[in-house]
Formats: structure tokens, sequence, C-alpha cells
């Protein structure tokens, strides 16, 4: 009986990652952040310290992602579900294999990893939402 469930997801699970991501590529907002091109420049600039771990068809990470777009941000994504060494880093970093998770690295050189879509969401949007959250005049 087991297995006849385990089979029974996992092929739903084949069924639904396409409309999941074809769902989110027609849903994803447009930036609604508008940044002079000095101001978008340090917003990349920060931006290379980040790293979303992520599984493609994860609804949670999906949430993510789509605050990442419409905050206009070029964080780099790894994915923890098919490559093992993403995996395995986000394991022996975060502790967990858990998505989404946000790695911060701070100035430093400590890093910080940030679990949960909506705390995940919170921080980007106090740290990039605003010119004044930056420091910049836009």
């Amino acid at each position: 009986m087991r297995v006849l469930i385990r089979y029974f997801f996992r092929t739903l699970r084949l069924l639904l990652t396409p409309v999941m991501l074809l769902a989110e590529k027609l849903s994803t907002p447009k930036a609604a952040v508008s940044r002079s091109a000095e101001a978008q420049a340090e917003v990349d600039r920060q931006c290379r310290s980040l790293a979303l771990y992520q599984f493609r068809a994860c609804p949670f990470c999906v949430k993510v992602r789509k605050e990442m777009a419409r905050l206009d941000l070029s964080i780099a994504r790894r994915d923890a579900q098919l490559d093992p060494e993403h995996r395995q880093a986000l394991e022996a970093g975060g502790g967990r294999v858990k998505v989404p998770c946000l790695r911060i690295e701070q100035a430093d050189g400590s890093v910080e990893w940030l679990y949960e879509s909506d705390a995940i969401n919170a921080w980007l949007r106090e740290r990039f939402g605003t010119a004044e959250a930056l420091g910049v005049n836009a």
C-alpha cells in the first residue's frame, strides 16, 4: 500500500510541475520598483552576497521568486533539489534541507541562513523595497 501511495504522489508531482511553472511564468509581476541606474547598480552589487536555495516547483519558492521579480533583484538561484552540491551546501550551512532558504553573506564574512518564504520576502522588502532603504536618492 505504501508503494502505491508513493507512486501516486510522484505521478501527481510530475503532472503538476509543468502547470506550476507555467502559472509562475504567466503570473510573475514586472518590476514594481523604479530605481535610477546608480541605485540599480548598488542593488545588483548588494545582491551578489545573496543566494536563494530553492526547488523549482515549490510553491513557497515561487512566492519568493515573484517577490524578487517585483523588486527587480538579481539574486543567484541554487537548485537544492537537482544539484547535489547545492543540497549539501544548504544542509551544511543552514543545518537542514528546507526551501526556500536565503543565504546572506554579511560584510564581515559571516553567513546567515534565512528560512520561510514570508520571512525572506519581508527581509527583501525591508532591504530593497525603497530607495531610502538603500540610502540612495532615486
